[in-house]
């Protein structure tokens, strides 16, 4: 599922980049070649925390009850159709987020449950603010 979020945040990157924006991901661990894999899938600069201090002082788990949500399926299968496959390899049970970061407005987005991702015209429109805040 982090396979199909990135790849949508990556086809923000041109518009990112003239707004001068940079796009970076943060993991938690890399197993094998799976960092590797995700960066054909994400076009920023991928960083790994393994001490997961990015991920705050009080980390956001999902309980195992997760997979008994209808919306969890949806996206499970919607990612399946769209041809994004996990490895089921590492740690998949910290809830991740998205965070567009700079001087002024700023917003922070965690999922609510596995597969739910960001709005990525709200990414895109809180990038604007910032690179407007900061011609100011």
């Amino acid at each position: 599922m982090c396979r199909e979020e990135a790849t949508e945040l990556s086809s923000l990157k041109s518009q990112l980049q003239d707004l001068e924006v940079p796009l970076f991901a943060v993991v938690k661990e890399n197993l094998g070649k799976e960092l590797d894999c995700f960066k054909k899938y994400f076009s920023g600069k991928v960083y790994v925390d393994q001490q997961r201090k990015f991920y705050g002082p009080q980390e956001r788990w999902m309980l195992l009850s997760t997979f008994l949500r209808v919306g969890v399926w949806r996206s499970l299968w919607r990612a399946y159709r769209r041809g994004f496959r996990g490895t089921l390899r590492g740690e998949g049970l910290i809830q991740g987020g998205v965070f567009v970061i700079g001087p002024g407005d700023q917003v922070g987005w965690y999922s609510t449950e596995f597969g739910h991702k960001v709005n990525m015209l709200a990414v895109l429109r809180t990038a604007c603010n910032i690179r407007n805040g900061m011609a100011r």
